[in-house]
């Protein structure tokens, strides 16, 4: 099945396939059900997370959709802008974190504002779901997105607010800010923080006990800074109380006893919103580590804070892939083995490491903020302290990755960036099995290595602590995936393999993201300073073992000495481990600021031509499958059975019934 729906602005999309879901029994299918419910369920949570005015937008955008569709006309530009809506959760881009543009004027926009939401009518024919309830005077269209500032915005004018955020690029334009010497709060639109500065949040986290970092919108009022933590007596407890509901009817068909209590310590954690409830569950989780289904449900990543200290909501529901969990088991198994000959220093080796696991899985549902752009591999929990003393459990999702290869096969991407055929050939040969295995090391080993220094937190690293902790991961997977263990395990056929992939990772890092930046912008995702960052701190310390060159007015990169390349990068990784357990801010700082942000202007603008002319779009997202009951005439529950989903305006249209 050929994984690609369809291709508009700078994105695809993409299906995915569930291998294995026809195999499970109906407890395991059920269990599956419930789960993928609950992923669907805390959606919104995400949206007024990325930015405070998002659901509005989404409203609005979404009643003018509906209302051209209900009169058999619909505009294109306005489309594609609900389409890239719906990409980013919001109104920035989910990779740059710009504010994007749309396409449409605003006389255009003044024109379908007024036809379509300035009229007081309820119901409206073309809508549904336009009631009364939401919808009765100009301000309560607000009352549905009660988590907006403390309300706000409930007395201003909807349409100038409107105006602003869709056509004024200087109003709230970024989501978030990682710009150096700024109030990163202040620069950043995201909604974890209400009338506080970057110092205040700062100085209140200094001391958590008793605190919500993870889990709390930081608010300023009259009598100071408060905490409204997210819980079902709190902020977002509708959508908790969906999501737990769905959670209780999953626990019945929990797989085992601690299955069953991890389910019963996160709904724990819904409702009274303690971190330590949620550090309970954390252990039980990483205990059960064989399960044939198992889930990511919570506020979990913090890449979307600034200050790195808030976690945005997502989900995961997964299915093992028994015979590629087997052949990758070693690596889990020899977790040891690696840790003792890394080459950071001993002191912040791991002595024992303990409770590694690595399951490859197909994906069954993507919710919050992995859906419906999503990672393709996962190391969890991330609390160092728990992660050194219980283990850590870590997947590849195959399914995603396997799409994401069949999609790239006639992209062109690899001829024009290759400098030499035989980088093609190896590419080929062995790239998306040198792919998956960094993926694995990257999660299972990489995440899951290292020894923090007594009283020492990723905190300490602030606004640099994502990208420097993705870079150890990255050089943990580079550095011993060119080791002859390797070939020994069986996990890779040759040595030619990770230099396949070596050939990889310095061409994207250094060339070809950037097409994925807008022209003239500095690199502000942590994932892509951590590439830009490797490559170009192996660039200029590896002594020639690779070369920028220039042949007929294009940039390739060529490796000349590989070998010498994996000990750049075990170089860089005990650098980067040790700025992590000092937490070393003024390290990372200089090490992420010189190396990971900085483009220049001419080759960024040669890279996206070059990119440009192949027609592929730089980014990709999914569409879920939707899962149906099978009932008897005694509307028993015989079965469930998967319905792919072939359209992403449907499927996002239909989110707004939920």
């Amino acid at each position: 099945m050929n994984p690609i729906l369809e291709q508009f602005a700078d994105i695809r999309v993409l299906r995915y396939e569930v291998p294995g879901f026809d195999k499970l029994s109906l407890n395991e299918k059920l269990l599956v059900y419930h789960l993928a419910q609950a992923a669907d369920a805390g959606r919104d949570i995400l949206w007024d997370q990325n930015y405070k005015y998002n659901l509005l937008v989404r409203d609005i955008i979404e009643r003018i959709l509906l209302g051209q569709q209900h009169k058999g006309k619909v505009d294109e530009n306005l489309l594609t802008y609900a389409k890239r809506l719906w990409v980013a959760n919001g109104v920035h881009h989910h990779y740059s974190n710009d504010k994007f543009k749309p396409d449409f004027s605003q006389e255009q926009f003044d024109e379908w504002y007024g036809e379509y939401i300035a009229p007081q009518v309820a119901p409206a024919p073309c809508d549904p779901y336009w009631s009364p309830l939401n919808f009765g005077t100009r301000d309560s269209i607000l009352e549905t997105h009660a988590y907006s500032s403390e309300g706000a915005y409930m007395s201003e004018d909807i349409k100038a607010l409107m105006d602003d955020i869709l056509f004024n690029p200087d109003f709230d334009a970024k989501k978030v800010s990682l710009a150096d010497g700024v109030d990163l709060i202040k620069a950043s639109a995201v909604n974890f923080y209400e009338g506080v500065t970057q110092q205040e949040v700062e100085s209140y986290y200094k001391d958590t006990t008793d605190k919500h970092p993870l889990n709390s919108t930081l608010v300023k009022t009259e009598d100071g800074i408060v905490e409204d933590v997210w819980s079902l007596s709190g902020r977002y407890a509708e959508e908790i109380n969906r999501v737990v509901s769905h959670l209780q009817m999953a626990r019945e068909y929990a797989l085992t006893d601690k299955q069953r209590e991890t389910i019963d310590l996160l709904i724990s954690f819904y409702c009274d919103g303690n971190n330590t409830t949620f550090d309970e569950m954390n252990k039980v989780w990483v205990a059960d580590s064989n399960l044939k289904v198992d889930f990511i449900n919570g506020f979990i990543e913090v890449y979307d804070d600034p200050m790195g200290i808030k976690a945005t909501w997502e989900s995961v529901v997964e299915l093992r892939d028994e015979e590629k969990t087997k052949h990758v088991a070693t690596v889990a198994e020899n977790a040891q083995w690696f840790e003792d000959r890394s080459p950071v220093a001993p002191e912040y080796k791991k002595r024992n490491v303990k409770g590694v696991s690595m399951n490859i899985v197909n994906v069954a549902m993507l919710g919050g903020a992995c859906y419906p752009t999503t990672p393709i591999g996962i190391n969890l929990p991330n609390a160092d302290w728990i992660r050194e003393q219980y283990g850590s459990k870590s997947v590849a999702l195959a399914n995603i990755e396997g799409a994401y290869h069949e999609a790239s096969q006639s992209s062109g991407v690899l001829d024009e960036f290759a400098y030499t055929p035989e980088e093609c050939e190896r590419a080929r040969k062995y790239g998306s099995e040198a792919d998956d295995l960094h993926t694995q090391l990257h999660e299972c080993l990489g995440h899951g290595s290292g020894q923090m220094k007594d009283g020492i937190t990723l905190d300490a690293l602030k606004a640099y602590g994502s990208t420097i902790e993705e870079t150890r991961a990255d050089l943990y997977a580079l550095y011993f995936m060119a080791d002859e263990k390797i070939v020994e395990l069986g996990l890779l056929p040759n040595l030619d393999a990770a230099w396949a992939h070596y050939d990889s990772y310095m061409r994207s890092g250094l060339l070809v993201q950037l097409s994925r930046l807008e022209l003239g912008t500095n690199i502000e995702e942590s994932h892509m300073r951590n590439r830009h960052l490797i490559a170009a701190w192996a660039l200029e310390h590896c002594e020639g073992a690779a070369e920028m060159i220039v042949r007929d007015g294009k940039h390739y990169i060529h490796i000349n000495d590989y070998l010498k390349m994996r000990e750049v990068f075990g170089m860089l990784l005990k650098e980067i481990q040790r700025i992590k357990s000092e937490g070393d801010f003024e390290a990372a700082r200089n090490m992420v600021e010189t190396y990971g942000v900085k483009v220049d202007l001419n080759l960024h603008r040669e890279i996206k031509e070059r990119y440009d002319a192949l027609g592929v779009a730089p980014f990709s997202c999914f569409v879920n499958p939707k899962y149906e009951l099978l009932r008897n005439l005694s509307g028993e529950v015989v079965d469930v059975r998967i319905v792919p989903e072939s359209d992403f305006t449907t499927q996002m249209l239909a989110y707004r019934e939920k």
